[in-house]
């Protein structure tokens, strides 16, 4: 019996106990982890032959080689189904993962998923709500108007007037996507205790965190939860939007909202023929990052375009809140004090962050790493912080990741992502985006302005060592200083007429 035999076998025979139905027939539950297996291992080992020169062309580029075999992979994830699709999705945003190529070609998976059949998503209305779509709705379109790996969007119209879109989850999803994260599960312990290849990054921990936000995403009743959740936290923010949820027609399959006319965040044109500032907009939802993270503790966590329209009134629009992060008091105080070590540029203090963050297993020679972290960040920063890119970073550290006990902690997966969107959609919006630009009057306005009460303590319990229990008088100084350029140089530039600033 070969390995992929052995590696299929027990996960055949769970899958045949699972307590709720399964979509798979008897065949089906044998032969789809012998399916997903034999898809990724067929793929690492033409990747690992060509680049060792023992297929394809000698002579090809390794920028046009990991093209090449990035069109497969995401290939390979659409043929696998919706399960991968959404992983594919995930590791399109991880740079600390995947080189460039990967990233670009993922990416695309966003806008290819196929639609699933009309008659499919009608049954699912109507065992979900009750009546069929004709007796719930005044109108609902013959087609769809978008289609994503977990379920796909109708206009639509209530019969009170108000127009709606209608999201159906894909028929027999649950089952689907926990079968084959079962089989993932097996996949990766069996890697983790037989080889290297998965070093760097806590794996079970992130699948463990990509099946608790998937299991929530496939609850359209907690999105809707969400969505209005995140219209309280920006309840006093007159340029951000969520649109309303009715819950007469909402059920744990089907989710209906209010419909919202718009343009993507990512088009510069049409946003600016409406007569709205695209660079404004984009320091907006920063803005609105800022707060999620070091604020609200609870942040969208799939901000691609899509999820992002600039509505006819110049406000931004969010959507799609069924991937949503949840951050703890203590990682949000972590985050308060890396926060204000970018701003102080204070890269010792940074790389103690990382260490409290968990990046780092207690083994590693603190003294070295420090010494090799700093100069990444004083090379990439210490000249021009405009030209920095969350990406490069990204791929700086992937040169490290081998060499020291490096690990990205699951609860910052999300965070990741959702920070690394951010930056695309930045680079495509406004190629001269300053992070120090918007992050500066975040501080003056949320801090020392608005005097939140919750991001006050947050600061307060970052001036104090985290060892000791003691004031951190270096911290207090650098804090004061920076307090005074907060507020003092929005005054100077007025006077000298110095925008910049």
């Amino acid at each position: 019996m070969s390995s992929l035999q052995k590696l299929a076998l027990p996960l055949a025979r769970q899958a045949t106990h699972r307590p709720h139905k399964s979509p798979f027939t008897r065949l089906e539950r044998f032969t789809r982890p012998l399916t997903i297996v034999w898809t990724l291992f067929t793929f690492l080992l033409v990747v690992y032959l060509d680049f060792r020169g023992w297929i394809g062309g000698k002579d090809e580029e390794r920028e046009a080689k990991l093209r090449r075999h990035a069109r497969k992979l995401s290939k390979r994830f659409l043929s696998l189904g919706p399960t991968f699709i959404k992983i594919g999705q995930a590791l399109s945003t991880r740079a600390d993962l995947l080189p460039i190529p990967y990233i670009d070609e993922l990416t695309k998976l966003q806008d290819s998923v196929p639609a699933f059949p009309n008659s499919q998503a009608f049954s699912i209305i109507e065992r979900e709500l009750g009546k069929r779509p004709l007796e719930l709705f005044a109108e609902i379109a013959d087609k769809p108007i978008a289609a994503a790996s977990l379920g796909q969007v109708y206009k639509g119209r209530l019969k009170t007037g108000e127009l709606v879109a209608i999201k159906v989850q894909r028929p027999n999803l649950d089952p689907i996507v926990k079968f084959d994260l079962k089989v993932l599960r097996k996949i990766v312990t069996f890697l983790l205790q037989r080889t290297d290849l998965l070093k760097g990054n806590d794996w079970i921990g992130m699948l463990d965190e990509f099946e608790r936000v998937i299991g929530e995403e496939m609850d359209y009743t907690r999105e809707g939860r969400n969505a209005e959740r995140f219209r309280q936290n920006f309840s006093d923010w007159p340029k951000m939007y969520v649109p309303k949820i009715y819950w007469e027609y909402t059920s744990s399959e089907v989710l209906t909202m209010e419909f919202i006319d718009g343009v993507k965040v990512t088009d510069v044109a049409a946003i600016s023929s409406a007569g709205f500032s695209a660079k404004e907009i984009n320091e907006l939802m920063h803005r609105a990052y800022f707060k999620q993270l070091l604020e609200d503790g609870f942040f969208h966590a799939d901000p691609h375009p899509g999820n992002l329209l600039v509505m006819n009134d110049g406000k931004l629009a969010f959507f799609d809140f069924g991937m949503v992060g949840i951050i703890s008091t203590k990682l949000q105080q972590l985050m308060v004090s890396a926060f204000f070590h970018i701003l102080e540029r204070n890269f010792d203090g940074l790389v103690s962050d990382l260490v409290a963050l968990d990046f780092l297993k207690g083994e590693v020679n603190l003294i070295e790493f420090r010494d090799v972290v700093r100069d990444m960040f004083e090379r990439k920063i210490d000249l021009n912080i405009s030209e920095v890119k969350f990406l490069e970073i990204s791929f700086d550290f992937g040169e490290i990741i081998y060499k020291y006990p490096f690990s990205t902690p699951a609860s910052f997966t999300f965070i990741i992502r959702a920070l690394m969107t951010l930056e695309g959609i930045s680079i495509q919006v406004n190629p001269t985006f300053n992070f120090m630009e918007v992050a500066r009057p975040y501080a003056r306005d949320f801090i020392f302005r608005r005097e939140s009460a919750v991001l006050r303590q947050q600061v307060l319990e970052s001036l104090r060592d985290v060892k000791s229990g003691n004031l951190n008088w270096d911290r207090i100084k650098s804090l004061a200083k920076l307090g005074w350029q907060l507020w003092a140089e929005p005054k100077i530039a007025k006077i000298f007429g110095n925008s910049r600033l």
